[in-house]
């Protein structure tokens, strides 16, 4: 019979070995011969871990250590089983008995540290789970305290200092975490994070593709890199990513959305809508889901629909200031710009830098009757002094050389180079150029490229895309470029970058076209006009020096797809057809008071309003009520919803005269008027908004249709209804009328245009030293 030394040398061989099985036996057989052996049940113990059966481990260790309570590396060795069980503080007390016992043990006291250290960062987890991101902080902090290399306590405490907006302090620490365990899929994920909310959207894509390539189906890096992709405008990568990321998680609303918004900016507005009410029906409560519905519902032009969209969202958040601004828009689509101030007033307080929403205040304000330059010139002042001044400090010299003959480097800014009215103005003006005298580098932050953008981009000397660029970067962008003259093509519509323009990239800044006017900014040199839009008495209320063009401001390309000039509707149908196609914003209830006053002379005249969203049920009766308390009934009214811009240029076939709206005149809608053979009556008045059809009627020689007031106006216009023989010969040499002016003569514009930048040049060389 082998003695209890025999067997425990046996099992020792067999665990050498790698028989664990084996082992258990031999120390059995042992301890069934000398049950208060305490080294067999030691080192049965650590066998039953190596075979991962933690219970019977623990069982072993606890008696071998109430055999032998001084023994260090039994505490020690059961401290270390219970951790992975995640029985901490069990752990940590059997780790403290182990150093007491062993004070010197390098081992005991780093595994006492690692589980404190494990403690505080799983303390610190819980608590974050909770909201309690400054408890959470100082328990990661511990924890690092203890275990200086713990790579999750770092990566732990970067993701709640990015919940805090500590982002420097997110990024340090899951590079820290990195640095230690290269291989972290999470860190590489949350890192990307913490950088796309530094608006460095190369360093995070490599994030998530590395975290991508660690961890193939993570979900999280799948969705985090299609909503970075759409920053990138990379939309096809970016709905592919999304769509993984919904085959790993079907039911993520998060996932859902954000195909969404890929889907909606690709122009798939259905299916946008449907990826949204999808994520709406797996969370109903999401405030963000359902202003991005309201988004896109208003782009298809459902307006009643987005409407309440935005009121949902902002019933589930009252202080969601992208909400108040979406619903704003709306309610200035709609014509209801009291309220729409409101709305973006009221962003404002909740987000006082909100700069997007104060420039959709100020476009509001220019549709309002009565507005005067006066009140316009001080909107536009606080904008500058809100938005644009604070950011003077970052302008530097500029080292452009100024030598006042040579060629010029001019910059267009705009996210409207493409079928816009910005496109339509400035095609003729690129073409026609003179390349030996100016490079042309257009800077686009259009969203999806199509027909014009191609000729646009193929008169251009160079081209950047910079709808990934944030202001502070276009504007390196264009200093980089060493841009001479920098054009802002948008002022304060939509998707603008007068923040980069604030930022001074360009040694001389024109504002042009895009908007109605002054932009209010310091850092903006000059406004470029024609003595119609500004008469020299308006100067004093402009912000930049007024540079004027020689005929009209604007140069207008006709689209070759346009319909040719049809008969004068009125003559086969025996009553006449006014008709306005311009924004509803501009068709205040004054404005309809006066339409009415047309109307109601002129026997069974008609009156054609066309736009997006007059098929929406609240605006149309809204319309329908406006006239009628004016007398003008339902069946002298039709109310046209948006369609294709060929179908819209078509219409004009059925209208015999065209009214202008006040105080916001139309721009590119004149041009087509007139392009259709349909003469346009108009009533400028002092504001910039106010006298684009009287350049543009000035400039093509038919200034019979501007009326010098409202009176006059009607006359006008009640004159032309009724002499039709006058109205058709009108109709019939309008076409060739507008193509033979200025409005349409590219080349003549191009060199006006590059003797007044020119000019400035000059004026700036003058100003440099030596």
């Amino acid at each position: 019979v082998p003695t209890v030394a025999e067997l425990l040398s046996q099992a020792q061989a067999c665990h050498r070995a790698g028989r664990l099985p084996e082992a258990v036996e031999f120390y059995e057989q042992a301890l069934r011969a000398d049950s208060a052996n305490s080294e067999a049940h030691y080192l049965l113990g650590i066998t039953f871990h190596g075979l991962g059966q933690s219970n019977e481990a623990i069982r072993s260790l606890s008696q071998a250590i109430r055999l032998d309570p001084d023994r260090a590396e039994a505490h020690n060795y059961l401290g270390a089983v219970l951790g992975r069980q995640g029985k901490l503080d069990e752990a940590i007390l059997s780790f403290q008995q182990a150093q007491l016992l062993s004070p010197e043990s390098a081992e005991i006291s780093g595994n006492l540290k690692h589980a404190l250290a494990v403690r505080d960062n799983n303390r610190g987890n819980a608590l974050a789970a909770q909201g309690k991101r400054d408890e959470a902080v100082s328990c990661y902090r511990r924890a690092l305290q203890l275990k200086p290399d713990y790579a999750e306590a770092h990566h732990n405490l970067g993701t709640v200092s990015a919940e805090q907006d500590q982002l420097e302090e997110a990024v340090g620490c899951h590079r820290r975490a990195l640095a230690l365990r290269p291989d972290f899929a999470e860190a590489h994920n949350n890192l990307g994070a913490a950088l796309v909310r530094q608006e460095k959207l190369d360093e995070a894509v490599a994030c998530f593709r590395r975290a991508l390539e660690l961890k193939p189906d993570y979900f999280k890096a799948h969705n985090n890199l299609g909503a970075v992709l759409v920053k990138q405008n990379k939309l096809e990568e970016a709905a592919a990513c999304c769509r993984r990321a919904l085959e790993l998680r079907p039911d993520d609303a998060e996932a859902r959305g954000n195909l969404g918004a890929v889907l909606a900016m690709q122009d798939e507005f259905d299916e946008a809508v449907a990826c949204y009410r999808r994520a709406l029906e797996l969370n109903p409560d999401n405030a963000d889901m359902h202003n991005h519905l309201g988004a896109v519902l208003a782009k298809q032009g459902k307006l009643d629909q987005a409407a309440a969209c935005f009121r949902r969202a902002l019933e589930l958040r009252p202080g969601y200031a992208d909400a108040h601004n979406n619903l704003g828009l709306l309610l200035t689509l709609e014509g209801s710009l009291d309220e729409a101030i409101a709305c973006f007033r009221q962003a404002l307080e909740i987000q006082p830098r909100f700069a997007a929403a104060h420039s959709n205040s100020l476009i509001a304000l220019q549709y309002q009757p009565g507005i005067t330059l006066a009140q316009l010139a001080v909107a536009h002042g606080e904008f500058d002094e809100r938005h644009a001044a604070p950011l003077q400090a970052e302008w530097r010299p500029h080292d452009n050389r100024p030598d006042s003959d040579r060629k010029l480097r001019l910059g267009f800014v705009s996210a409207d180079l493409g079928c816009h009215p910005v496109g339509y103005t400035l095609i003729r003006v690129l073409e026609n150029l003179d390349k030996r005298q100016a490079e042309i580098i257009c800077y686009s932050d259009r969203l999806k490229a199509d027909a014009m953008t191609g000729r646009l981009r193929a008169a251009a000397t160079a081209w950047r895309e910079v709808r990934a660029l944030n202001d502070q970067q276009l504007a390196d962008q264009i200093r980089a470029d060493q841009v001479d003259i920098a054009f802002d093509m948008a002022g304060h519509t939509g998707n603008n970058r007068l923040l980069s323009f604030a930022r001074k990239p360009a040694p001389i800044q024109f504002t042009w076209y895009g908007y109605v006017g002054t932009t209010g900014l310091k850092a903006m040199d000059y406004l470029l006009a024609d003595r119609f839009e500004v008469p020299a008495d308006a100067e004093r209320y402009i912000q930049e020096r007024v540079l004027r063009m020689p005929d009209g401001y604007a140069c207008y390309d006709p689209p070759s797809y346009a319909p040719p000039v049809a008969p004068l509707p009125a003559l086969a149908r025996g009553y006449v057809t006014f008709g306005s196609f311009n924004n509803l914003a501009k068709i205040t209830p004054h404005v309809v008071e006066v339409w009415a006053s047309i109307l109601r002379p002129v026997s069974g005249a008609r009156l054609v309003l066309k736009y997006r969203g007059l098929d929406a049920p609240s605006v149309t009766q809204r319309f329908a009520e406006m006239f009628a308390r004016h007398g003008i009934y339902s069946t002298r009214l039709e109310l046209r919803g948006g369609s294709s811009h060929a179908d819209l240029l078509r219409q004009y076939q059925g209208i015999d005269v065209a009214l202008d709206p006040f105080p916001y005149s139309g721009g590119i809608t004149t041009c087509e008027a007139l392009w259709m053979g349909v003469p346009v009556v108009t009533c400028p008045g002092e504001t910039f908004a106010s006298r684009h059809s009287l350049s543009h009627l000035s400039n093509i020689g038919l200034t019979d249709t501007i009326a010098d007031d409202l009176g006059s106006y009607v006359a006008f216009a009640v004159g032309l209804a009724g002499d039709l023989p006058r109205l058709a010969a009108l109709r019939a040499r309008l076409r060739d009328q507008v193509a033979a002016s200025p409005l349409c003569d590219g080349k003549r514009f191009a060199e006006n245009l590059m003797h007044v930048v020119r000019g400035a040049w000059r004026a700036w060389c003058g100003t440099r030293p030596g």
